[in-house]
């Protein structure tokens, strides 16, 4: 079972599992109380508990993070066995500065229009915690795995799995 940490060194560790996953599911909850999901491209993104994304300022997301703050952020890399979830709670800004300084060329797929275009805003998410399995991601590991499995009916270890609370002052 996950023991839940408030100490710097796990804070960091969420975010060098995220720092490099380029797209994220955010979930929100809609008028009706379901969930929604859908991937979302991260802006720029620097350590510490606010997390960036590009949206249309009139898009449904945009409503449902007024209408109910509270969002999931999912990221996975399966590539080295990372994954993360994210809690926290979303609010529309527009600032058109902010916008600028967080633009990078490939969000223009998705806003034509640039980091100035008056149709887009930014979603900030404030982290209040995360959890992270993170897990062997070579090969042989998994051979090993397998193997002890079988022969012993026990799985392997999955790697460390922890829950993170951002609320608390890292210390």
């Amino acid at each position: 079972m996950a023991e839940t940490r408030t100490d710097a060194e796990a804070q960091q560790k969420v975010w060098e599992m995220i720092r490099d996953v380029e797209v994220a599911m955010m979930v929100t909850m809609d008028a009706e109380g379901r969930f929604r999901g859908r991937p979302m491209r991260a802006a720029k993104q620097e350590p510490g508990d606010v997390l960036w994304f590009f949206t249309e300022a009139q898009s449904p997301k945009a409503g449902e993070v007024k209408g109910d703050e509270r969002v999931l952020l999912a990221y996975s890399d399966p590539r080295k066995q990372n994954y993360v979830s994210v809690s926290g709670t979303a609010q529309v800004v527009r600032d058109a500065a902010k916008q600028k300084a967080l633009w990078s060329e490939p969000m223009r797929v998705w806003f034509p229009g640039g980091a100035e275009d008056p149709k887009i805003a930014l979603l900030k998410v404030t982290v209040d915690g995360a959890e992270y399995w993170d897990s062997p991601s070579s090969t042989l590991v998994h051979a090993f795995g397998y193997l002890k499995a079988v022969t012993t009916g026990q799985p392997p270890k999955p790697g460390d799995n922890d829950k993170v609370d951002f609320t608390k002052r890292a210390g």
